[in-house]
């Protein structure tokens, strides 16, 4: 186990932005697949458990590993380079910057992401109607834990903290998507637009 550190640290170092990718998309599948099996595989005896959807966490995989770790990534780069140092004042800065221009995009990302890989009929539907009650939950829990990452993580381990932190968030994403839509005659037409 000692030797394991050393080489992680080894390739952090290295090739930080294909093991923060690595690391980052392992643990959005891993959040994906916990969701699934609490929903599925843990249900009362009478009941038959449901299988494991792995083309939903082949989705999540692209998701984690191409579209966010990439992102944060590069967002994080620019932030540190940008906004040097633990200052109270920098600290605000970076979490209204990170809350209010990046998370967004992502969640953006997210919705119209998955909607196109699920081959969804209206791509903008779940961002309409999932945008508003997911950014207020994105708030509530990013918003400490990004002041603790700004103020006591190295900027090489960001990535990886943000990972585990994205784990418990991802868990909190994929229970919003599997919320329902309110308006079902929506889901089906195209183009819809409120």
């Amino acid at each position: 186990m000692s030797r394991i550190v050393p080489v992680a640290q080894r390739f952090f170092r290295k090739y930080p932005f294909i093991t923060n990718s690595v690391v980052y998309g392992s643990l959005y599948v891993g959040a994906e697949y916990s969701q699934q099996y609490v929903s599925k595989r843990w249900k009362p005896l009478s009941e038959e458990p449901e299988p494991i959807d792995y083309a939903t966490i082949g989705r999540y995989a692209v998701m984690g590993t191409t579209i966010y770790a990439p992102s944060l990534y590069v967002w994080y780069k620019w932030l540190d380079r940008t906004y040097f140092g633990t200052d109270k004042n920098i600290i605000i800065r970076k979490l209204l910057l990170d809350q209010f221009i990046l998370t967004p995009y992502l969640l953006t990302a997210f919705y119209v992401g998955m909607s196109l890989m699920e081959g969804s009929e209206d791509i903008f539907l779940e961002l309409r109607e999932k945008l508003l009650p997911t950014f207020i939950r994105s708030c509530c829990f990013w918003l400490p834990v990004q002041a603790l990452n700004f103020r006591l993580v190295l900027p090489q381990y960001r990535i990886i903290y943000m990972g585990i932190c994205g784990f418990i968030w991802v868990n909190i994403l994929c229970w919003t998507k599997r919320e329902g839509i309110k308006d079902q005659s929506l889901r089906t037409k195209p183009n819809v637009t409120r």
